[in-house]
């Protein structure tokens, strides 16, 4: 605990009461201002219609109460030197947190030509929401956010991960009536079950409760008190309530609730600190707060109710530009915040709102936590060689791949054990990264029983059976500048697909602005894969992420598909390394044949992709008749197998074999970093001889990456497609035309030149096929000359 902290927050007095009243009136008429005015920012002239934005966009409804919460948690850290930062949950309240930044003075640090003056309030006004201006929500541009809210549901997991192994920060984490009716929101309240008083921060949620939706009412908005109550005790809260919208009143109430909430939370932790603490869960406190919807806006227009109703969700006066009658309710509306008491001649905010913020860094606009690549240090990586797998000749030894990532993990947990944690749904054994138990437990605040197996309050691993949860806590815990790793069954990755997609959104935009520094990059583990989940069936069996993250900007997507242990470690140890990306890496937990040695894997992954010359018949001073190209693990096995049975069986014939283990190196280098040079994609693909590809995913993903190749229309894709059910292995390629057999047909389809005997091949392939199907059924498991095959071996039967 740090020894800058005070527990004294002192009872609100006059002196407070008027900063914070002030600079919560000045927030407020700022967030008006930036929904409606393009001119007259302090309406030193009457309001006209010129004055008005020509489209009204925005959010007020959620943002008075957004902004009176932050004025009383600023007052907080004034007085005790609290490190705290500010998730908003409804982000739609935007214009509420871009306010606090200018009137905190950050927002002109960041962004110098919005000045703290007249011209600047006119700029930050037009600004909002505008053509060549910022989004609405609490977005990357907003200076002191990690969370923008635009899709609702994660503003806890976010604080959480926030706060995971950075025992000095307060995250204050506000959630919306709205929002925690969503999925996401609802299952995260359970983070207090994973948090350590003694090692980990503290989070105070503040449910908002303001009654309305977009449209109408919200859940909780309208249950019973006592119901809400019970549920949030329920998930381990002590439940501190303030409803109202007197004023000062609504001030004092909840400057008391805030003051028993902060004690709360500083008796927790000093008790875990100081050794008086029996590792049982501690009640954390949580604030319900009940105020209207739109707070101090138009009580009605038109002669319709709008404060406290969902009417006020968005702009309460619209069509003011045509209606004299709603531009003078405007006017009056920002007239009653008093400008003139707010804002000096030069527009510039008074000493008494600038005497309401905290200093330097402890603004929460400015805290460096919300823009954790300043923080961030370095993971101490042991040497990933030391864990590679001695592979003495290609596909001749078999073991579990990600068995080795997990000892590798194993010891960066004990390198790093305040800035790394691996987050898995309930399924690190089961993923074969179970070697991280042996340097620390499951993190669990709940109870213990003596038959549980690594387990405790003192543990930092992440297990937890909800995706949400998992990956929002890797968020969090990077975007405040750690490093991590989320695991998952590939197929179940779609569930948290959409926060994968929203996090890639939040970097993509983060590489425009030079002041947000980089962060570690959020790593995410597929394994459990389409392919190999043949006994669980196809529900488990889907490669659907691997197509959602090639699509988003190359300044953030990476999908990298190791065919093996000593590929896996090389690109796992690059990933640790990176900065600002999302790193997708796909590979089975089930035993595989291993194909690479360390340096050869290492040269591989560093180039991307490459010729496998002792998989094929081609010595390179001829275009091969046919290509086999492949990326991912399983698919691999099948082509090198596919490729053995043509040297086999047509000797003839030129084969070259491509493994691509960086996906992205199939992109043009002008539309993607990694993509790989024109001279170096022909070197590997020709310009003109068939490919007859083999992929893990989604046959249309490899031909949405070559499009703008040479004859980009020369690669056939064999993939998942999605025929699946609970069967054998082998079985899956079969059902999926992507097995040996069918890639062994389609070069005989599709090569340039066929020597004799072609014909017969595909007739044996045929042939092959019907055996397979018979013999699943009759003796439920694979033929054995494809169950137990390696390198050099086949059946001539």
């Amino acid at each position: 605990m740090s020894t800058a902290v005070s527990d004294l927050l002192p009872t609100l007095d006059d002196a407070d009461l008027a900063r914070i009243d002030a600079w919560w009136r000045a927030n407020n008429y700022l967030t008006i201002g930036q929904i409606y005015l393009q001119a007259n920012p302090l309406l030193r002239e009457p309001l006209k219609a010129e004055h008005i934005k020509p489209r009204l966009l925005g959010h007020w409804g959620t943002s008075p109460g957004l902004s009176f919460v932050y004025a009383h948690v600023s007052r907080l850290i004034r007085h005790t030197g609290q490190d705290a930062i500010y998730l908003t949950g409804p982000g739609h309240g935007g214009p509420a947190l871009v306010a606090a930044g200018y009137l905190e003075g950050t927002y002109s640090e960041v962004y110098p030509d919005v000045t703290r003056d007249e011209p600047g309030l006119r700029k930050l006004f037009r600004q909002f929401s505008s053509p060549g201006g910022i989004p609405s929500h609490v977005s990357v541009t907003t200076p002191g956010s990690i969370h923008e809210g635009g899709e609702l549901g994660y503003v806890l997991v976010h604080a959480f991960g926030a706060v995971f192994d950075n025992p000095d920060l307060l995250a204050v984490a506000v959630v919306g009536d709205g929002e925690a009716e969503t999925g996401p929101l609802e299952g995260s309240w359970k983070g207090v079950s994973f948090l350590n008083p003694a090692r980990d921060g503290a989070v105070l949620p503040i449910l908002h409760l303001n009654g309305a939706k977009i449209s109408g009412p919200t859940v909780l908005g309208r249950k019973d008190p006592a119901e809400v109550r019970e549920l949030l005790s329920g998930h381990g809260y002590e439940v501190i309530e303030v409803e109202g919208d007197d004023i000062p009143g609504m001030h004092h109430r909840f400057a008391a609730a805030l003051a028993e909430a902060w004690g709360r939370i500083r008796t927790i932790q000093r008790s875990a600190r100081e050794g008086e603490w029996d590792g049982t869960r501690p009640t954390w406190p949580l604030i319900v707060l009940r105020t209207p919807k739109g707070w101090t806006g138009p009580q009605e227009v038109d002669g319709v109710k709008v404060t406290g109703t969902f009417r006020a969700h968005q702009v309460p006066l619209s069509g003011v530009r045509d209606n004299p009658e709603h531009l003078a309710l405007l006017e009056a509306w920002l007239k009653s915040y008093k400008p003139e008491e707010l804002f000096d001649d030069d527009g510039a905010p008074v000493a008494l709102l600038r005497e309401q913020d905290p200093e330097g860094d402890q603004r929460m606009s400015a805290n460096p936590h919300a823009n954790g690549g300043v923080l961030t240090r370095e993971l101490d990586l042991p040497d990933f060689r030391d864990y590679g797998i001695d592979v003495t000749s290609p596909a001749t030894l078999r073991a579990e791949s990600t068995r080795k990532l997990g000892e590798f993990m194993r010891d960066i947990y004990s390198n790093n054990p305040d800035r790394f944690r691996l987050f898995s749904p309930d399924e690190t054994n089961s993923n074969r990264l179970g070697a991280v138990f042996e340097v620390s437990d499951r993190a669990f605040m709940e109870k213990v029983y003596p038959g549980d197996v690594a387990l405790g309050p003192d543990g930092r691993v992440m297990e937890v059976l909800s995706e949400h949860n998992c990956h929002g806590w890797l968020e969090g815990y990077t975007l405040t500048g750690r490093h991590g790793l989320f695991a998952t069954y590939e197929a179940f990755a779609m569930v948290s697909a959409s926060q994968t997609i929203q996090h890639g959104k939040w970097l993509e935009e983060a590489d425009h602005l030079p002041w947000r520094a980089k962060v570690p990059s959020l790593n995410v583990l597929l394994t459990s894969t389409a392919w190999r989940n043949d006994h669980n069936g196809f529900s488990h069996q889907g490669p659907g992420l691997i197509q959602n993250v090639l699509t988003q900007r190359g300044t953030v997507s990476r999908v990298y598909l190791p065919p093996d242990a000593n590929c896996l470690l090389s690109v796992a140890d690059h990933c640790f390394r990176s900065k600002s990306y999302i790193n997708l890496i796909v590979i089975d937990k089930q035993p595989q044949l291993q194909w690479l040695t360390m340096d050869e894997a290492i040269e591989h992954c560093a180039r991307g992709a490459g010729i496998w010359n002792w998989a094929g018949t081609d010595d390179g001073t001829t275009d091969p008749d046919i290509i086999m190209a492949c990326a991912g693990d399983v698919v691999t096995m099948e082509t090198v197998a596919a490729a053995q049975i043509l040297k086999q069986k047509l000797p003839g014939m030129r084969v070259r074999v491509v493994n691509v283990v960086d996906l992205m190196t199939l992109v043009r280098p002008k539309d993607h970093p990694h993509g790989m040079s024109d001279t170096l994609f022909t070197e590997l693909f020709t310009d003109t001889v068939d490919v007859v590809f083999s992929f893990h995913g989604y046959p249309g993903a490899v031909h949405q990456l070559v499009h703008g190749r040479p004859d980009a229309d020369r690669f056939r894709v064999r993939g998942f497609i999605e025929q699946g059910t609970t069967t054998t292995p082998f079985d899956m390629t079969v059902r999926n035309k992507a097995s040996r057999y069918h890639l062994v047909i389609d070069a005989i389809n599709n090569a340039r030149r066929l020597p004799q005997g072609a014909t017969e091949l595909k007739e044996w392939c045929e042939a092959q096929l019907a055996r397979h199907e018979q013999y699943v059924v009759e003796h439920l498991e694979d033929m054995p000359e494809v169950r137990d095959w390696s390198l050099g071996d086949w059946a001539a039967s």
